[in-house]
């Protein structure tokens, strides 16, 4: 199938007129419409209705609309990967949540550069949820989250549990506004009911690394996790709150149950090995 014509239906959908998308696309409203009918015209079906509200999906352009993102996400894909550079025989894409480009997805990228030369890596750093999308249509090989999705075309597993310690700035002593640092449902909802007095900060960041840059530069304390504040506790920059319940904070690796795209098997294997040293 033609992927402008798949291309051009998703951004029907998305602007929701027929002269938007052709404003968007940059050809004639005309070429929009001739798309169309010759997508409709192929697949045997009414994808749209159109009436003065705008445009409207019929049930068949709800099935259709799931296909034409994966078909433009996958051939976005390989042209990205494609031609592969001089030297490199096989391409990984990987993901991972923003907390965890540091150091888990940082020090796999560094461990699979310095054992497979002839792998090609690209990674990507999103939300959850848009990265179990695009485990799911094939945009991701594999992917470190916090909290997984069991989806029946995914393989789920426990990389490691981490734990999320309340820390403060030395010396700031018990009087230390407190930052609140939302590390998900699940820790919200364990956090409130173990800590009442903290569940409507002044202070309420949800992003870790922004927290953490914070803290280190002003007075105050947190709930962060053990393995980046390590250093800083050594160094004596920060300290550990006494007698604050730690919470579990575990990571999983996701990636497609079927579908193993070569090299995969490898960089899971570093990759636990990775984790077991440092462990």
């Amino acid at each position: 199938m033609d992927i402008e014509l798949a291309r051009t239906f998703l951004e029907i959908l998305r602007c929701r007129s027929f002269s938007a998308a052709a404003e968007s696309l940059h050809v004639t409203q005309t070429t929009v419409t001739m798309r169309m009918r010759k997508l409709e015209e192929r697949l045997g079906c009414r994808l749209l209705a159109r009436s003065r509200g705008g445009v409207t999906m019929t049930a068949d352009g709800e099935r259709f609309a799931e296909h034409a993102l994966q078909l433009v996400q996958l051939w976005e894909s390989a042209q990205r990967e494609l031609p592969l550079p001089r030297g490199i025989r096989r391409v990984l894409t990987l993901g991972g949540e923003l907390s965890l480009w540091e150091p888990l997805l940082t020090r796999w990228l560094h461990t699979l550069r310095d054992t497979l030369p002839s792998l090609a890596v690209r990674i990507e750093v999103g939300e959850r949820e848009a990265l179990h999308e695009r485990l799911t249509h094939g945009g991701l090989d594999a992917a470190l989250v916090h909290q997984a999705d069991y989806w029946p075309s995914l393989q789920v597993e426990l990389l490691r549990e981490e734990r999320l310690v309340m820390v403060r700035t030395r010396g700031s002593g018990s009087s230390a506004p407190y930052l609140y640092v939302d590390w998900g449902e699940v820790f919200r909802r364990e956090h409130d009911a173990a800590l009442p007095q903290y569940a409507s900060p002044v202070i309420a960041v949800n992003l870790g690394p922004l927290a953490l840059h914070y803290l280190l530069n002003h007075s105050g304390m947190g709930y962060f996790r053990l393995s980046v504040v390590q250093p800083y506790l050594r160094q004596g920059l920060l300290e550990r709150v006494p007698e604050m319940p730690e919470f579990s904070y575990p990571v999983y690796l996701v990636h497609p149950r079927e579908r193993r795209a070569p090299g995969l098997e490898e960089a899971i294997d570093l990759l636990y090995r990775q984790v077991q040293g440092a462990a």
